[in-house]
């Protein structure tokens, strides 16, 4: 069996802060410094400096004082990438900066995908899958763009005459949503930076669930990269966890074998959500008045000086809270947007697998995501587009094309392929339904960019049934909490609309959250 049945992941360090592991001596030495600014050099200068230095090293390393370990930052190119794994491993906690292609907005190509250790066999109907799945994606593509193009020119009627110079617009819109029969094994390509402290983490926790084969693949050849630079960082790493120590682990051993548990758990989620992508699951009771109070405090003045609504309004209406329409997203050092921190929200969702890749990008709105394998019950299982639940021809090909991908993998299973290497061929629209939590600075950031019309589809609707769930128990907080056109019109900065020949083409500003509704 060969390691590689497609072109290996590619694992480039393009930029680095230089002895990452003498920097983080260095600065845990500063701390307890008497003579100012301890250099790097310092650290490294004779072998009484060395051995003081590995002292320091594995003593606050062993004791958890991490955030030396934080200064040192590792810019990596990565190619030929699953989607899977950006989801479930790069891409799944906060501490990370990720530029990758979109497939939003660039075509994927045929024969760009993972293909994991398998024999001839497996691997012959492995590729017929996906060879099926490009097809459909090609095929959808077709069917859609003359529906793109009607709605896109009854928006924009005077761009009918310059179809040539908007055809590329139009064609996007229709790569988004046949994106959805693609599998999770598309490849990406992306620039992904970490600190030393983040690769320390990765390389302990590499064979976890769900992609640990691809995982360590790729952190070993970060490892591998970083050590060539500065060969003492092997200092710093502690044996990777084995996949049957972890928690995950064992429960799933538990429940395995017992698929009907699997199905009833999809069931009572589902019902819960009641038809719609988001719920509102807990909330602080008393937010307004938490958040009021958190208002009086910063400005030093008491509730008869400025009553709940007023310090609401100080801190959440954009024309009194300017911050809220910088696009540099200043809020978390202004001292009055982080009142903010103190209210919170919890949510029931449940988006696709393509449309959660864009969602987890928001690191500061934390979601506690599945193991796939433990969603998975071999029945056709899948989030159907807007666009394509409204064309009868296109939902015909999305339908067939969602049970012979499902057929497909449940194959493969049955000839002895790894359930991890078989979910590769999940198509992007396996739902993912999880619980996600923020505090209200961090949700506003997420909630008036996303209500955009230009957001993705799904994430868009869910924003919607959040608002509109936290409208119903706070009014107060959530009044102006709109578009980004909205807020930007109501700080009164122009352009309303920043997203340039991206316009929409609505009036989204003078709408109220009830009344968003778009096609594409």
């Amino acid at each position: 069996m060969e390691p590689f049945a497609s072109p290996p992941p590619k694992v480039t360090l393009e930029a680095v802060i230089r002895d990452p592991y003498d920097l983080a001596v260095a600065t845990a030495r500063t701390c307890y410094s008497a003579k100012g600014v301890i250099r790097v050099p310092d650290v490294n200068k004779d072998e009484k400096s060395r051995a003081l230095r590995d002292k320091i090293a594995q003593t606050t390393r062993d004791a958890g004082h991490l955030t030396t370990r934080q200064h040192a930052h590792f810019v990596f190119s990565m190619e030929n990438v699953s989607r899977q794994f950006l989801w479930s491993f790069l891409h799944s906690h906060p501490f990370y900066n990720s530029e990758q292609v979109s497939q939003r907005y660039v075509k994927v190509s045929k024969g760009h995908y993972t293909v994991p250790p398998m024999d001839e066999g497996q691997k012959r109907v492995y590729e017929e899958i996906i060879a099926a799945q490009m097809a459909d994606y090609e095929t959808l593509i077709e069917i859609l763009l003359p529906k793109v193009k009607e709605e896109y020119f009854q928006i924009f009627p005077v761009r009918r005459k310059y179809l040539d110079r908007y055809e590329p617009v139009l064609k996007k819109k229709s790569y988004e949503v046949a994106r959805y029969v693609l599998p999770v094994a598309t490849h990406a390509y992306l620039y992904h930076t970490v600190s030393a402290l983040t690769l320390m983490r990765y390389h302990r926790l590499m064979d976890c669930y769900d992609v640990p084969w691809e995982q360590r693949l790729v952190v070993e050849q970060m490892i591998e990269a970083v050590k060539a630079l500065d060969p003492e960082f092997q200092r710093e790493l502690s044996d990777p966890v084995r996949p049957e120590e972890t928690p995950e682990y064992r429960w799933l051993q538990a429940f395995q074998e017992k698929t009907s548990v699997h199905e009833d758990y999809l069931r009572e989620f589902d019902a819960s959500l009641e038809g719609r992508y988001a719920v509102l699951t807990d909330y602080k009771a008393h937010a307004p008045q938490t958040l009021a109070n958190s208002v009086r405090s910063v400005l030093g003045i008491t509730r008869s000086q400025l009553s709940d609504e007023h310090a609401i309004d100080a801190v959440l209406d954009p024309a009194q809270n300017r911050f809220l329409a910088d696009t540099l997203n200043v809020n978390t050092l202004s001292k009055l947007s982080r009142t903010l921190f103190h209210v919170h929200y919890t949510f029931r969702k449940k988006i696709s697998h393509t449309a959660d890749s864009q969602d987890q990008r928001h690191r500061m709105t934390p979601a506690s995501r599945p193991m796939l394998e433990a969603h998975y019950t071999g029945k056709p299982d899948y989030i159907v587009p807007l666009m394509i639940r409204d064309n009868e021809e296109a939902l015909e090909v999305y339908r067939r094309s969602m049970e012979n991908t499902f057929s497909g993998i449940n194959r493969l299973i049955d000839m002895g392929l790894k359930k991890e290497f078989a979910l590769y061929l999940l198509p992007n629209s396996f739902p993912i339904r999880f619980e996600e939590s923020g505090d209200l600075l961090n949700l506003h950031h997420k909630w008036h960019t996303r209500a955009c019309y230009t957001a993705q589809e799904e994430i868009f609707y869910a924003t919607m049934d959040e608002l509109i769930a936290v409208k119903a128990v706070h009014p107060t907080l959530v009044r102006h909490i709109l578009a980004p056109c909205y807020i930007r019109k109501h700080a009164g900065v122009k352009p309303i609309c920043p997203e340039g020949e991206r316009f929409c083409g609505v009036k989204v500003w003078e709408k109220e959250i009830e009344d968003y509704q778009r096609v594409i």
